[in-house]
């Protein structure tokens, strides 16, 4: 059996996630108190009671960086599991970084404040825009999008569900555009800015400046990055590939199919929501795919998992 862990992005946030590790297990809550230690505000009341900051970028990002750091440590304490691999989507990759070894988790929770911040900042609101292509392939999309200016794909999800981003004008051109092509739905984000797309190169820049002061250590296991799709082992990478992340496509298709590939059969997706077990059901099937959400999925697996496979 190879496993990997794979850590969901900005839209999976929800009021309450993570509240069951940080209020029963000790591991849990020093994760969360120390990550507001660092931040300076308190990141439980960020995530656990209702509140309008926990959608904007620059409050997500350090919130889904924490929950996804919590619950994989103490997932890897309860059952002694370590991946053999990590990837996460976009903001997700930082938590993947930190699984490999390569990333301080105080490290992670700082660096994803940065860069939330400087996407939040980036572009004024209003001007760029993001919106979701159903039932269209991405050759297809890619090819519409050829001729146009101010508009790319910014996430291969899954089979049939492509995002694009860029300028508001531009964007919603390109989704009238991919309609009259075939494309099922186009459906526009609520989303705080135009994320993955060249307008955001110089935030990409600044937190490239930012990260020159954080450790990166060697890796223990490989991770798969967004921009690549390819795995990485080499430490000295990582850098300019999450520089890189912030402006370019996260080729999350592609990065699956390269575990795969590479033998990975048992997916664990930690953190709030189902969304990367929702692209993995159309990426492949052949897998196996498991939530780690709640305290009682945790208990779940322990009942049922076969630690003698791995």
């Amino acid at each position: 059996m190879s496993i990997a862990f794979i850590f969901p992005g900005q839209g999976a946030q929800v009021t309450g996630m993570g509240k069951d590790f940080y209020q029963q297990t000790e591991t849990g809550r020093n994760v969360f108190d120390k990550a507001s230690e660092l931040l300076g505000f308190s990141v439980p009341e960020l995530c656990f009671e209702p509140n309008e900051r926990l959608d904007l970028t620059e409050y997500t990002q350090a919130a889904m960086v924490t929950v996804g750091i919590a619950i994989m440590k103490v997932f890897m304490e309860k059952t002694g599991i370590h991946p053999d691999v990590t990837a996460g989507l976009s903001l997700g990759e930082y938590c993947a970084l930190a699984a490999a070894g390569a990333m301080s988790e105080e490290d992670a929770v700082t660096a994803v404040r940065k860069r939330g911040i400087l996407m939040q900042q980036a572009v004024p609101a209003g001007i760029g825009g993001m919106s979701a292509v159903l039932g269209m392939e991405a050759q297809v999309i890619e090819n519409v999008l050829a001729d146009m200016e101010d508009v790319q794909i910014a996430n291969y999800n899954c089979p049939g569900q492509i995002v694009i981003s860029g300028k508001k004008e531009a964007v919603e051109l390109a989704g009238e555009k991919l309609k009259s092509a075939g494309a099922k739905r186009v459906i526009a984000l609520n989303v705080s800015g135009p994320f993955h797309s060249p307008m955001l190169t110089e935030a990409g820049r600044e937190l490239g400046k930012f990260l020159e002061g954080v450790q990166i250590h060697p890796l223990k296991i490989p991770y798969v990055a967004n921009v690549t799709a390819e795995y990485v082992t080499d430490a000295n990478r990582v850098k300019g590939l999450l520089e890189k992340q912030v402006s370019h496509s996260v080729r999350w298709q592609q990065s699956i199919e390269a575990m795969v590939k590479n033998g990975v059969d048992t997916f664990i997706e930690i953190g709030p929501g189902k969304t990367l077990s929702g692209f993995m059901k159309k990426i492949n099937r052949d897998v196996k795919t498991l939530n780690i959400e709640k305290i009682e999925d945790l208990e779940r697996f322990c009942n049922s998992f076969d630690r003698s496979a791995h």
